[in-house]
Order: structure tokens, then C-alpha cells, then sequence
């Protein structure tokens, strides 16, 4: 089985399955589409398998192995964790973000289908305070979320706007490059983990040396990424990097645990000068098929500088200094949820199956329900200033 007969399995479930997210390639099970949260079964092209449509571990390891060719980064980090990422791309032009791991001493393969193009805030209904961090001149800028939430795709939109309005050098560090930005008003040098840098602690290091104003960081994920990125702030630059975390204060609380306790209080001493902003996001579905974006948004006002220097009491959280900040612009995930409620964009099951607060969102949704209901219902205590369309995803 060669690479040949991968992309015309994935062209197939593509074609099953137009508006697929990802494909999941399992032994002993067909090929599966991922579309809105839920799995379905694809065909086999004619002659892949004689196995009665279903994948064999043989297929699936020879799979595997096209796909990560030569490259012996890839098949390190395979038997060292035991998955690795690249990019693979159809002569159709759809690209795919891939992983491939080990389970039960055989692999399989997920392929994340990635946007043909390069998405704008517009288009994703980003919400206004969120859309200004990427006019903020310097400072950290974090987007949380689990994983396949949007958080690559909420910071591409925002490099795309910096791309398109400011006249600077931005540098990506990727793993791997998702959406291919091409040069506008900036100049935008995208990097890939592994092909141009070894580590993203060291290839933000490098990227100091390049000139740029702003950079992105693919993921942040240990001491020395969180570490080398504040330094970046700290000399004027604006960096924007992904937290894998629930919302905006575990983000925070993430960070900080990455660090041993005796850093503590010159981390959150960096922590609250650097930080741009946060955005945390989660995808309930939608009424009518599909999903819609939820967002959870926390500016550096003073009182989330304080609870960043200080930390969090039992009568002063992030959740709580977020929920009161919504005419500066910060709102808690329950808060757009019950605005979404409102719009009819999504149910009462859903949003309380995505809520932070359940009891909170419980009384907030009731309170729409008893202004009237229906599209123009408003969530108590938040404004709207952005639409959403009905076909957001």
C-alpha cells in the first residue's frame, strides 16, 4: 500500500463526506469522516482492502511509514512519545494536519483537514477586544482551548491582520505550518519544527536575531517556550501563543505550574507586565447542524494583573473579575453562551453541557427565556456589540 492509495482514500472520504474535519485511519475499522463532533464510516476504494472494507494493522503501519518518508526527526519522536505531527498535502490542494501514534503496538492516523485559506477575523466573528490584540504593539497574547477548538485558527486570523496592516517582520514557529500566509504590508517568515528549528524554546531564541516585531509561537508547551517567549515581550515584541487549557484562568494557572516554586514571584511578576490578553474558546453545537465558537475573553485590566501577582481566593477568581468586566470587554464563556442561547444559535442542553458555572448559566438562560426568548434575547449583564452568522463553524 503506498502514499498513492492514502490520498485516494482520503479524496474518497472527502467525497463521502464534504464537510469533514478529520479522517480517522484505525486497524480492523473502515476509514471514518469526523463532521460536527460525530464519526462516520467511508468506502474503501475499489481493491484497497480485501478485508471486507475494513483497515488491517499492515495497512495502516505502511501508511504511517509514507508518510513520515525519511525524515528521522519523525520516526524519533514515534518511538520516543509515541506519535509525531507533520503536514501532508492531496495534488487537490487540501492539506491536512497529521498524527500518527501508537495504540495497542499498531498505528494509526488522524488527519486534520486544514482551511484552503487563510481565515480573517471577520470571518470568524471574532469578538471586538479580541480582534484588538493584534493592534496591541507589545505583550503576550494567549489562546486556550482544547484540542481542535480553533486556537490555531483564531491566531492565524490575527497574524493575517497584523500582515495586512502593519508594515513589520513576523516569524511562525510552527508544528506544523497550518495556513500558509503570504506576504502583505509585513513581511512573514513561516517556520516548521524540525525542518528549520529544532524546539520552540530555541527557535524563539533564534527569532530575536531576525528582526521581527511579532512572533507566533505554535505551542507552548514546557518552561523553557513560556520562559523565552516573556523574554520576547520584554524586549518589545508582540508574541501570540497557544495554552492548551479549559479557559482563561486555568491558562494562567498553567503557566505557572510549568515553573518551580521557588520562580513563582518573579514568574507572575513577568507574567501580569507581559500579558496581552487571553482567549479561550469551545465549540457546542449549533441548532440546525454544525458548530458555532464560543469565546471566554480576558483583558490586563488591573484586577486580573493583581489575581495574576497574587493569585486567586476563594472570594476572588478569574471567573469572577472576567464576569464583572464586560464593559471593557471581557466576558466569561457562560456569558456568550447564554448571548448564543439568545440568538438561537444554540439549545438549552447544549450551552449547559459547555458552561462553566452550570447553576450560573441555569438562571442566566431562564432569564433570556422570561425577556422573550428567540433571537432577540440578550444575556443579562452583557452587551453585544458583533453579529454572528448562521453559518459560523
Amino acid at each position: 500500500m503506498s502514499l498513492l492509495v492514502l490520498n485516494e482514500i482520503a479524496r474518497t472520504a472527502l467525497a463521502a463526506v464534504p464537510d469533514a474535519s478529520d479522517i480517522l485511519l484505525s486497524p480492523e475499522r473502515p476509514p471514518q469522516a469526523l463532521a460536527h463532533g460525530e464519526l462516520a464510516p467511508t468506502p474503501l476504494p475499489a481493491g484497497a482492502s480485501p478485508e471486507g472494507g475494513v483497515l488491517t494493522p499492515f495497512h495502516t503501519e505502511t501508511m504511517g511509514d509514507w508518510l513520515m518518508g525519511n525524515s528521522r526527526r519523525l520516526r524519533n519522536d514515534l518511538e520516543r512519545t509515541g506519535a509525531c505531527d507533520l503536514a501532508h498535502e492531496l495534488q487537490s490542494g487540501v492539506r491536512f494536519r497529521v498524527n500518527i501514534f501508537r495504540r495497542r503496538g499498531s498505528l494509526s492516523i488522524v488527519m486534520r483537514r486544514l482551511p484552503a485559506g487563510v481565515p480573517t477575523c471577520k470571518e470568524l466573528f471574532l469578538p471586538q477586544a479580541v480582534r484588538d490584540m493584534a493592534k496591541v504593539r507589545d505583550g503576550l497574547v494567549l489562546a486556550a482551548g482544547a484540542t481542535g477548538t480553533g486556537k490555531t485558527t483564531t491566531l492565524a486570523a490575527l497574524v493575517d491582520a497584523v500582515n495586512a496592516s502593519r508594515a513589520v517582520h513576523i516569524v511562525t514557529l510552527e508544528d506544523p505550518v497550518e495556513f500558509s500566509h503570504a506576504s502583505k504590508t509585513a513581511t512573514v517568515s513561516q517556520r516548521e519544527l524540525g525542518v528549520d528549528f529544532c524546539d520552540f524554546a530555541s527557535g524563539l531564541r533564534a527569532a530575536l536575531r531576525q528582526a521581527p516585531r511579532v512572533i507566533l509561537v505554535g505551542e507552548m508547551r514546557d518552561r523553557e517556550t513560556v520562559d523565552a517567549a516573556l523574554s520576547a515581550c520584554e524586549t518589545g515584541h508582540l508574541v501570540f501563543g497557544t495554552v492548551h487549557a479549559s479557559d482563561c484562568g486555568q491558562t494562567i494557572n498553567r503557566i505557572l505550574g510549568m515553573f518551580d516554586t521557588a520562580d513563582e514571584r518573579f514568574l507572575r511578576n513577568r507574567l501580569a507586565a507581559g500579558l496581552a490578553g487571553c482567549v479561550a474558546q469551545r465549540l457546542p453545537k449549533r441548532i440546525g447542524g454544525g458548530r458555532t465558537a464560543a469565546f471566554e475573553v480576558m483583558l490586563p485590566t488591573l484586577r486580573v494583573r493583581d489575581l495574576i501577582l497574587n493569585g486567586e481566593t476563594e472570594d476572588k477568581t478569574f471567573y469572577d473579575v472576567i464576569h464583572q468586566g464586560g464593559a471593557g470587554g471581557m466576558q466569561t464563556f457562560d456569558q456568550h453562551l447564554a448571548q448564543l442561547f439568545g440568538k438561537g444559535l444554540v439549545d438549552e442542553e447544549t450551552a449547559l453541557s459547555f458552561a462553566t458555572d452550570r447553576a450560573l448559566l441555569a438562571r442566566n438562560l431562564d432569564a433570556v427565556k422570561s425577556a422573550g426568548g428567540g433571537g432577540a434575547a440578550r444575556a443579562p449583564n452583557l452587551e453585544l456589540d458583533w453579529d454572528y452568522a448562521p453559518d459560523e463553524s
